[in-house]
This record gives C-alpha cells, structure tokens and sequence, in this order.
C-alpha cells in the first residue's frame, strides 16, 4: 500500500486525530487520514480517492468530522508548536484542510 505520510509524521500526527464513539476503526484511522492527505495533495476530488484508504465517502465523513471538530487546524497548529518534522508537500494539504474549517465557520453573506 502506498503511504502518504512517514511512519514519523504519522506518529507526530496520529494524536491529534480522535477516534470517536462510532469508528473509524482503529486500524483503518490512519488509511482514512491519509486519503484526506492524497485529496488535498493531489487536488482530485472526493470520489476520486484511491480505494486503498477506504471508500470515499467514509474518507469524506471522516474529513467532514474531524473538520466540523477543529482538528486539523490543532493539529497544524500543534505540529508548528511541537517543532514536528513534517514533509512540505504533507503540511500544505493539512493547511487547506484547515482552511476549509476556517470556511466552514464564517458565517454566509447576506442575501443582496
């Protein structure tokens, strides 16, 4: 299987990533991760990640949950912090992840 993160960002990483009350499985958390990696790296869209981390709509639940939760700005925010050793290419996909919790908050415009 093809990885997008190091065994070492996975470990700087992989506390940052909750698991919830209901999956995904602990075994099958980092797969989710890294096709959350792959989307934003590779700029395809959801239904284009690679099977190997998980059908697509269970790597963009996963996504959409752990965006609504704040985890990848924390988790941005928490590698800066922690001084981890993160791949270029792998902090800029955890960046526009964040980004996307920063849109997702700010509220609409008002209708003209």
């Amino acid at each position: 299987m093809r990885r997008e993160l190091s065994d070492a960002e996975w470990a700087a990483i992989e506390p940052f990533v909750p698991i919830g009350r209901y999956g995904p499985y602990p075994h099958r958390l980092r797969d989710h991760f890294e096709g959350v990696v792959w989307r934003f790296r590779s700029g395809g869209r959801w239904r284009e990640v690679p099977e190997e981390y998980g059908a697509w709509q269970t790597v963009y639940d996963r996504f959409a949950q752990w965006r609504d939760a704040g985890v990848f700005t924390a988790l941005t925010e928490g590698l800066a912090a922690a001084g981890a050793a993160v791949a270029p290419q792998v902090l800029a996909a955890l960046t526009e992840a964040a980004a996307q919790e920063d849109r997702r908050r700010r509220p609409a415009a008002p209708p003209r």
